[in-house]
């Protein structure tokens, strides 16, 4: 079994420190979110229900977030691909993290929840 970390310690740089950060800031969003490993990914749950993942595309390796109550969210940077629930944010590791946007996003993912 993979520890929370080895995900992280496994993947190369510039990847290695991009999801680094994209964890750090989703655990910062709220203090009830918690790390799991689900699928072989860094899986983000609130109040014990997964809200989004962290993942790399196969074709281009680029890092992206996997948010999964996605179909809601408006964002002209979200994909929704052959998804019909989830959407992606797609990152690019060789740029600054676009950090005011993914706190945006992040926190409309968890209005979702609180809802509920």
């Amino acid at each position: 079994m993979m520890s929370k970390d080895e995900f992280y310690l496994s993947k190369t740089e510039p990847n290695r420190s991009c999801f680094l950060a994209l964890r750090d800031l989703i655990l910062h969003q709220n203090t009830l979110i918690s790390e799991t490993r689900k699928y072989g990914m860094p899986c983000f749950c609130f109040k014990d229900k997964a809200f989004c993942y962290l993942w790399k595309d196969k074709k281009t390796d680029e890092p992206y977030i996997l948010f999964v109550e996605g179909n809601p969210l408006e964002h002209p940077q979200l994909e929704t691909g052959g998804r019909a629930r989830m959407k992606i944010l797609r990152v690019n590791p060789n740029k600054d993290l676009p950090k005011q946007m993914i706190e945006v996003l992040l926190r409309k993912a968890l209005d979702l929840y609180r809802v509920v």
